[in-house]
């Protein structure tokens, strides 16, 4: 990860967690990410310019209907992407976690480049391990966790079919 990257991160990190972001942040991210989106034809995310982003493609657990989530992901050091429900430290989960649970198979988009997924849960065993990666890649993240009063979820995306795995991210922020 270059020098430029990880200083930037380090000195936007501690204001994610504020609660002004926490307020302002669901509103007006989603359209920013949406507009980014549709200009750069999927390619680019704001949340990309820092972290490694992806859409997911997830099918809504009451209406059946496709919906489109910008997240934040983290490598999990065998081509897929961890995914973690934190809804900006909101006391309940987001909805797109309630859409995996009930219907795993998704899609995801990295880059432009849209490929079918299988999500699971992962399991408490796993999660200490993944928490500290995800945290190396973005310092503080957990405390989204501690400050909602609830244990966030955290997914892994598999590719399947004959995609393989996930595209290099955008951002020079692979994490080993």
């Amino acid at each position: 990860m270059s020098f430029i990257v990880r200083s930037v991160r380090h000195a936007i990190a501690p204001l994610t967690r504020t609660r002004p972001f926490r307020r302002i942040a669901p509103v007006a991210l989603p359209p920013l990410e949406r507009g980014l989106r549709l200009v750069s034809g999927g390619r680019l995310q704001v949340s990309g310019l820092l972290v490694p982003s992806l859409v997911l493609h997830s099918i809504g657990a009451r209406t059946g209907i496709e919906r489109d989530t910008s997240l934040m992901y983290t490598p999990d050091g065998a081509g897929n992407a961890i995914v973690a429900a934190t809804s900006f430290a909101r006391e309940k989960h987001p909805a797109w976690s309630y859409n995996l649970m009930a219907n795993p198979n998704a899609a995801i988009t990295v880059r432009g480049h849209r490929q079918q997924v299988r999500a699971t849960l992962l399991t408490k065993e796993e999660r200490e391990s993944m928490w500290r990666r995800i945290e190396k890649q973005w310092p503080g993240y957990r405390s989204y966790e501690r400050e909602s009063g609830r244990t966030v979820r955290l997914f892994r995306l598999e590719p399947f079919g004959d995609c393989g795995e996930l595209p290099p991210s955008s951002t020079p922020s692979q994490v080993s």
